[in-house]
């Protein structure tokens, strides 16, 4: 039976800012989608892991920006892989921000619609998984153990209850899908509320849900925003007092791509084997931004 890596909190989060200083070396990634083979490929080019799978970042700050769940088979590992990361990264001087992507919270909801045949077992053997919770009859017997998982207060709801929405590092804002004006400020209460939801339940906050909101924005990765989209976007960066925006969620074909005269820079490049993109990274180093790739 494998072992599950997380850390035992009582109240999940409560070290968890939602804004953090910059570092010398910044390197942020996109969506993995239950892709672990893809998931150390990009790691290795970002720099912060060794042959062995452990943290060879130093003092690097590094940045996924969600989704790690759905689309593929190996999503144990790849959450297992992350949350030791954190902690290795955290002796050494660096430390590593794992945000929630819409997957995570649809997982959380109920939602499997794009959950793979391997992932609807993959958590049957992971430890503190209790498929006798009565929330988790409703579901076919094949998707129970996964429930069991990922419903709130489940064994891996409270370690994705451990991660924020969204984080600042520095002067950039790191967030899956994008953030609108009118969210903003709320940045931490969101990244708490949906904290708590994850572990404690209730209803899903409305906020995070909500089709403009952090997880699901699309309006900053359209191949070429609207002046609307990027005034908004300035908007943001200035309530925040930050220079740019870095986003997940939506596929880039190009690459990684930066629109609103450089201030998001979009780095979902579809690498996990569902959509066949090859790894790649960004690398912030105080002005100068550089893109990885393989």
């Amino acid at each position: 039976q494998r072992q599950m890596c997380i850390r035992d909190r009582s109240r999940p989060g409560l070290d968890r800012p939602t804004r953090v200083p910059g570092a010398e070396r910044i390197v942020a990634v996109g969506d993995v989608h239950g892709d672990v083979a893809a998931t150390r490929r990009v790691l290795r080019l970002a720099g912060v892991i060794d042959a062995a799978d452990h943290w060879s970042g130093g003092t690097t700050v590094f940045v996924q920006t969600g989704d790690q769940l759905d689309r593929g088979d190996d999503e144990q590992e790849i959450l297992d892989l992350l949350t030791r990361l954190e902690s290795e990264a955290q002796a050494a001087g660096g430390a590593v921000h794992i945000l929630n992507g819409n997957h995570e919270l649809m997982n959380a909801a109920g939602d499997f619609r794009y959950v793979t045949p391997g992932g609807m077992t993959d958590f049957a053997d992971a430890p503190g998984v209790d498929v006798t919770d009565a929330r988790v009859r409703e579901f076919p017997e094949a998707l129970r153990s996964r429930a069991a998982a990922f419903l709130p207060g489940g064994a891996y709801a409270k370690v994705l209850a451990t991660r924020n929405t969204a984080v600042v590092v520095g002067d950039s804002v790191f967030v899956h899908g994008g953030v609108l004006p009118k969210y903003a400020p709320k940045l931490q209460s969101l990244n708490e509320a949906g904290r708590r939801w994850l572990s404690e339940g209730g209803a899903p906050p409305a906020e995070l849900m909500a089709p403009d909101g952090l997880v699901w924005l699309r309006d900053y990765s359209v191949p070429e925003p609207t002046a609307k989209a990027c005034a908004d976007l300035e908007a943001a960066l200035a309530e925040l007092k930050v220079t740019r925006m870095v986003v997940g969620h939506t596929v880039q074909a190009r690459g990684v791509t930066s629109a609103c005269e450089g201030k998001v820079w979009r780095i979902d490049v579809g690498i996990a084997k569902h959509y066949g993109g090859k790894p790649a990274a960004l690398e912030i180093k105080g002005d100068q931004l550089t893109v990885l790739v393989e």
